[in-house]
């Protein structure tokens, strides 16, 4: 832990997390301080597609699940099945360690659900992988994605392509990161707790949509959407 930590988090440009969400989710996070998986949250579907956004109750709380892409079984292992592989992501809170990656996201929901509201949560990398070391997965590809032209994957969809944080580079195979470089995603199993210790900055399109206790840390969506990602984490300095 005392290296690895260090090591996936040296680059200038991977000193952050990113969660995405939306905005009708971001009061919850305050209240229970803690990011849940959808498993979590509703654990009676947890191998099904969900074909939209599912709003659900939590102990009195409205939360909203994100759908499913349709993934083709051609892009699937063998070994693993659609069900299988759902269950997984089902069960895992999902961060983007770069803010290029971020900002895919942010374009593609933007087009996909042109009038919903989204935010992006941004958090001290360091100290939330180190807080939650054993419960953190590292991701080589976006796992969710759903290649448009499966047939040309370079790589098949399954629960191997997950490498638990302290297999990082002693776990060497093509599905699995083998340097910071190569990570897409970073999962922790479950939950997120304690959210508001790591958070750094909760970015939103109107200041009046951030719960009241982390206005103090608001920033424009629309600066998140403009800044220059740094894409070549190798010519980056620590």
């Amino acid at each position: 832990m005392n290296t690895i930590v260090p090591l996936i988090t040296k680059a200038k440009s991977r000193k952050s997390l990113f969660h995405f969400t939306r905005v009708r989710n971001l009061q919850v996070v305050a209240d229970l301080d803690a990011l849940l998986s959808s498993y979590q949250i509703n654990p009676d579907s947890e191998g099904e597609r969900r074909l939209k956004a599912v709003e659900v109750n939590y102990e009195g709380h409205s939360i909203t699940i994100n759908a499913h892409l349709r993934i083709s079984d051609l892009v699937m292992d063998a070994a693993t099945t659609l069900e299988q592989f759902r269950a997984f992501l089902n069960r895992h809170v999902f961060f983007w360690p770069t803010l290029k990656d971020c900002q895919k996201m942010i374009s593609t929901y933007a087009r996909r659900e042109p009038h919903e509201k989204f935010a992006v949560l941004e958090f001290d990398a360091s100290s939330l992988i180190s807080e939650h070391y054993p419960a953190v997965k590292l991701s080589k590809y976006d796992s969710g994605s759903s290649p448009r032209f499966p047939t040309r994957c370079s790589y098949k969809k399954s629960l191997d392509m997950f490498v638990p944080l302290n297999r990082f580079k002693t776990l060497v195979n093509n599905t699995v990161p083998t340097k910071a470089s190569e990570i897409r995603e970073v999962l922790i199993e479950d939950k997120v707790v304690n959210v508001s210790k790591y958070l750094q900055a909760v970015y939103v399109d109107y200041y009046e949509d951030a719960p009241a206790c982390w206005r103090i840390i608001v920033r424009p969506l629309e600066d998140l959407r403009k800044m220059n990602a740094i894409t070549k984490d190798l010519e980056d300095h620590p």
